[in-house]
Formats: C-alpha cells, sequence, structure tokens
C-alpha cells in the first residue's frame, strides 16, 4: 500500500477468486478510486458486510451487498452503472456507492493525525465527528476492533506481492490431522464424541487448528478467508488447500484439506472414505490460504 501501516490505495491486485467474477471487475476499479481504499480493502468491506449476497438484508434494514441503510443510500447511492436508476439491490450500483462512501469519509477526515485508511474505516463505524474530535481513530472498542477487522480482513482478499511468512501453528494441524487418518469420513461431522470422533472436509481442518488455538468458520469456502494466499509453489506444510468446481469464485469452493508437503494434502474426502493422503494437484484445485490468527479472528461469523 502506499500508505502508513500497509492500508490504502495503489494498483493491489485482487487473489484469484477472491471475490466472485461477477463483481471482480467493479471491485477493483472502483476500488482505486481514491489514496484512502484499495480494491482489497473494498473486498473486504463488502464480504464483512454481506459476504457478496446482493440480495442481503439486515434486521436494521441493511440492504444489498455493501448493506446500505436507507438513509445512507438516499445521501451517498449512486448510478454506478449509468442507467439512470439508484439500485441498492444492484451491485453495480452498490459498490461503486460504497467506495464513493468510503472517499467522502476520507474526505471529511482528511486532517486527522495517523492513518488515513483506518481514519476513514473509524469514521465508517463511529462517525467522522467522532475521528475528528479525538484527532484520528477513537478509543471505542468496537470502532477499534473494526478497524483491525477490516485491515485483516483485507489481506485475504490481496494479491501476495512478496513471499507470506510461515505460519507458526502449522506442525499443531498436521499432528492433529496425522492422528485421525483412517477415520471414516461423516457429512456435517466436526469430531464429536457423538458422531464418533469422525469429519467432513471442513470440520476436520477446523478442528486441526483448534488445537493451535485458531478458531476458523465451519465451512470450507469461509476457511479461504483466514489469511493470505501463497502461490503453489510457495506452499507449506499446514496451508490449508482448496478445491472448486468454479475457479473464479471463492464462495463456489466445495472441498478443502490441510497441505504436509511433497503434492499431497490429509483431508477428509467423502463419503464412503477415510481421512487420508490425498494429491493436490487435480484440475479441480483452486488455491491455498495460510491460516493466521489474525485473519481468522477477522471473519465475519454471520454472512
Amino acid at each position: 500500500g502506499s500508505l502508513a501501516g500497509g492500508a490504502g490505495g495503489g494498483p493491489k491486485a485482487l487473489a484469484k477468486g477472491s471475490v466472485p467474477a461477477e463483481y471482480s471487475p467493479l471491485v477493483q476499479k472502483w476500488g482505486n478510486l481514491c489514496s484512502a481504499i484499495n480494491p482489497a480493502l473494498l473486498a473486504a468491506q463488502l464480504y464483512q458486510e454481506s459476504g457478496f449476497n446482493p440480495k442481503a438484508q439486515s434486521p436494521a434494514a441493511a440492504q444489498g451487498i455493501a448493506q446500505f441503510i436507507p438513509g445512507t443510500w438516499a445521501t451517498h447511492g449512486i448510478d454506478g452503472n449509468g442507467d439512470g436508476k439508484r439500485d441498492v439491490w444492484d451491485p453495480a450500483d452498490a459498490i461503486p456507492s460504497a467506495a464513493k462512501y468510503d472517499c467522502t469519509l476520507a474526505k471529511y477526515v482528511k486532517d486527522a493525525p495517523g492513518n488515513p485508511t483506518h481514519n476513514m474505516l473509524a469514521a465508517y463505524n463511529a462517525g467522522a465527528y467522532a475521528v475528528i474530535r479525538y484527532g484520528g481513530v477513537p478509543p471505542y472498542k468496537e470502532t477499534q476492533n473494526y478497524v483491525k477487522t477490516i485491515t485483516d480482513l483485507e489481506k485475504s482478499f490481496a494479491a501476495p506481492v512478496t513471499r507470506v511468512d510461515p505460519s507458526k501453528q502449522a506442525a499443531g494441524a498436521i499432528a492433529y490431522a496425522q492422528e485421525k487418518l483412517g477415520t471414516p469420513y461423516l457429512w456435517g461431522g466436526t469430531g464429536t464424541a457423538g458422531q464418533g470422533g469422525r469429519f467432513d472436509c471442513s470440520g476436520l481442518t477446523q478442528a486441526a487448528y483448534e488445537t493451535v488455538g485458531i478458531t476458523l468458520p465451519r465451512v470450507a469456502n469461509d476457511q479461504y478467508n483466514a489469511g493470505p494466499h501463497p502461490k503453489r509453489d510457495e506452499l507449506l506444510p499446514g496451508d490449508l488447500v482448496f478445491f472448486s468446481d468454479d475457479l473464479t469464485n471463492s464462495r463456489a469452493i466445495r472441498h478443502v484439506g490441510i497441505y504436509v508437503g511433497g503434492g499431497y494434502m490429509i483431508d477428509a474426502p467423502r463419503p464412503g472414505a477415510v481421512i487420508r493422503f490425498d494429491p493436490i494437484d487435480t484440475p479441480d484445485y483452486f488455491g491455498a490460504t495460510r491460516v493466521t490468527e489474525d485473519g481468522a479472528k477477522a471473519l465475519p461469523t454471520t454472512i
């Protein structure tokens, strides 16, 4: 990034498939609208708000892929696709509006000390006045957590520009998975006593990382966003490896395993099989995630 602390604008590329293909061009384009944002940051906000669901509606009446409340949309919604309508339910309007709103907030707090992107995110959560009053991110736990959550989640949507740091917890996760080799597969299995200690694919990876203090989401496509994404030739043991029939959309991921080296993973493959070693170099290989504690904590729990 071009700003202090690694956040902010600049020509950041999105990680492969991290944003559904139908929205990726919009996020890449509008994520560079101003220097306070970048495509990965905008993607992190959309994912945190709706999980890229254009029909999402919250109990508080927030609407669409960017979860605008009606009053905010009335003021800040724009006609992003030039069809003469401002439609909160249309991502072609809502995604540009989200970027425009971020940049408007950044202008409001441009004179506040500190990181401009962090101040923009704080204004999004607590209001611009609070940022101006406190001279930066205000001392509200909710706001500070929001800023950290989005900037941590940003890393899972950005294509890394350098090699990704090794995971400190990888060895423990692998050791747990190795102990489960030969265990019969169970759809929906999370290893409970009532399930006979059996797992499905994401249940196994979730349990493996739980033993080293990292709580992952339950399903594979959400686990993909638990950290940055190493390239195939940069894989290290402990990385989660993912598989999909749609290689353009991480939300379509259907399988996950734990990489152990040499082109192999430990996974719970399917009903009728057991937890075993399987090759990863198959046509449906989607990509990998190097799980981090901060990345896992940043994942939303309600999408």
